[in-house]
């Protein structure tokens, strides 16, 4: 990769609080889920994303100037009954968890952002310490599916308590599921109109009947967890970061 390209890559947006957005140059995603629900490759834009999960620290920090969203004041339309539930006695410096899609949604408006897109955080969380793109590495893929089969069992530990990714991007993996801009339409294809909505998880099952291929496995536990929720609801080990479209200076060549 060219050296123009790496520093395009490190660049640095803070917004305010001197929150850190990092830019991704996107590219070419390769992805069980396809773009056309038949075969494509997904076309990633550029685009910034948080370094970091939001913490508990920075959510009730939201809470007191947007108090419409704290626990027991917020809609029922827009928050289940556990919605922020242990929020005030958890590690202010781990991530917010029991987050509704609508809370996290509100948060990242605050911050001039949203949440980042389905493909734009599998491209993103695809990277490992020196990798754009370690999915091929099983020793890798062994840590993340470890961590699958444990999350829940304890409450997430410290942001960016480990090293960053290629991207400088902490807890990709390893401490708290994600929520996403668009997950509640990843399963229907373009043609849904034309076909019944027919189901995108349907061509990821067929992908799922070779376990052996951990690449496909780790993605479709995502979509199960995602596929599984409510926007309304949480869950003890779903937290979100958000994401931002680059300015026009920023936008860079893909890798």
């Amino acid at each position: 990769m060219k050296a123009p390209v790496l520093a395009l890559l490190a660049a640095v947006a803070c917004g305010a609080g001197g929150t850190e957005y990092r830019l991704i140059a996107g590219g070419t995603l390769r992805s069980v889920l396809p773009a056309d629900g038949v075969a494509a490759e997904a076309q990633v834009a550029p685009f910034q994303l948080r370094s970091r999960l939001v913490t508990n620290r920075e959510f009730k920090a939201f809470l007191q100037t947007s108090p419409s969203w704290r626990r027991f004041q917020a809609p029922s339309l827009f928050a289940a009954p556990g919605y922020l539930s242990g929020l005030d006695s958890a590690d202010d410096e781990a991530p917010v968890v029991q987050v509704s899609w609508y809370a996290a949604q509100a948060y990242c408006a605050a911050e001039q952002a949203r949440l980042p897109r389905w493909y734009e955080w599998e491209f993103a969380a695809a990277a490992d310490a020196t990798r754009a793109d370690a999915r091929d590495d099983d020793a890798w893929l062994s840590t993340i599916l470890r961590w699958y089969a444990d999350a829940g069992k304890a409450p997430p530990g410290r942001v960016a308590a480990t090293p960053a990714n290629y991207y400088g991007l902490h807890d990709m993996h390893g401490l708290a599921w994600e929520w996403v801009e668009d997950y509640s339409g990843l399963f229907v294809n373009a043609d849904s109109r034309a076909t019944g909505e027919k189901k995108q998880l349907d061509f990821c099952g067929g992908a799922a009947v070779n376990l052996s291929d951990r690449r496909n496995y780790a993605v479709l536990m995502r979509l199960a967890l995602l596929s599984a929720m409510e926007a309304r609801q949480g869950g003890a080990n779903l937290g979100f970061r958000c994401a931002r479209d680059p300015a026009p200076n920023q936008q860079g060549d893909s890798p």
